[in-house]
């Protein structure tokens, strides 16, 4: 079976660089997800606003999390982030259905995602062996 974290794959800095973009979207996921499942009362307010049912906040909580956890073992990885795609989509198309502000509301999940993507570039050698950038030639 392939190693996919193997020392030698990838450099130091360029491992760190990648655990510290995923982390900041992990971190922000998380959250995200707690103060769903927490149902909190800004949770509420904002299932609202959207046009969701409040009983739900807690299944999409839940939803994000495991979607989350699949993301954060190694393993599964490239799995988490295509999930985790999918559910930041539902996220974008929701802001936009209701009207939110582009670049407050529609682009944040934009923005996450590409947090999760270039964390796992940077990270694991797959992502890299599916999109090899560093092969791009240069503009002129």
């Amino acid at each position: 079976m392939p190693s996919y974290t193997h020392p030698s794959d990838v450099s130091n800095g360029r491992r760190w660089a990648g655990r510290t973009l995923s982390g900041i979207a992990v971190l922000f996921l998380l959250f995200d997800s707690s103060i769903k499942l927490l149902n909190l009362s800004v949770v509420a307010d904002s299932m609202n606003q959207l046009g969701y049912p409040v009983r739900l906040a807690p299944v999409i909580g839940a939803i994000e999390l495991v979607c989350l956890t699949v993301y954060v073992v190694p393993r599964t990885s490239i799995l988490g982030a295509i999930l985790l795609t999918g559910y930041l989509g539902g996220a974008i198309s929701t802001h936009l259905r209701v009207g939110d502000p582009l670049f407050s509301h529609v682009l944040f999940p934009l923005n996450v995602a590409a947090l999760i993507w270039g964390g796992l570039y940077l990270r694991d050698r797959r992502v890299r062996t599916l999109l090899p950038l560093e092969t791009v030639p240069p503009l002129r």
